[in-house]
């Protein structure tokens, strides 16, 4: 993750095919930032068949990398208990400490211009074919919105499943 690689196939693979067998998803479950290449599509397709389930619908959310950049590079966290803050659009009460306990806030390794940018040109890179593999399920959102305007689509693009 430092050096802005993703995490393999099999090991990504492997959980969610663990993961969606808990109860809880049972009448169906969210995958967030899964499947990121045409490969690990294919493998989900395969898993979710051999349940008799298919994707339903994909949530493409579009938001310029410049803007990413901003996001991730201002945001701070209390390790603790994972709250998390931003030194623009959420900032502490008190610069640099949380609002909770006082305790310092830090920036994790990876959230740095360099590291996200080469996460950010992977992602590209290997995401178009998986929307070209869902065609037809996609729903773009734009999501460089406010955050009520952005519910707001989420909500239309899932309504009646």
């Amino acid at each position: 993750m430092d050096a802005g690689a993703l995490v393999s196939d099999d090991i990504v693979v492997g959980l969610i095919g663990d993961a969606i067998t808990a109860p809880e998803c049972r009448v169906g479950f969210v995958l967030d930032g899964f499947p990121r290449t045409a490969a690990q599509a294919v493998k989900l397709d395969a898993m979710l068949a051999a349940r008799g389930q298919a994707i339903q619908k994909v949530l493409d959310f579009r938001v310029p990398d410049a803007v990413l950049v901003d996001r991730v590079c201002g945001r701070l966290v209390h390790p603790p208990s994972g709250r998390s803050y931003h030194d623009r659009f959420a900032p502490p009460k008190a610069p640099g400490l949380d609002d909770v306990t006082g305790e310092p806030l830090v920036r994790r390794a990876d959230d740095n211009a360099e590291t996200l940018k080469a996460r950010l040109a992977a992602f590209h890179a290997q995401t178009a074919p998986v929307l070209g593999h869902y065609a037809g399920r996609v729903t773009t959102v734009k999501a460089d919105k406010p955050q009520a305007a952005v519910a707001e689509q989420i909500k239309k693009a899932l309504e009646g499943l």
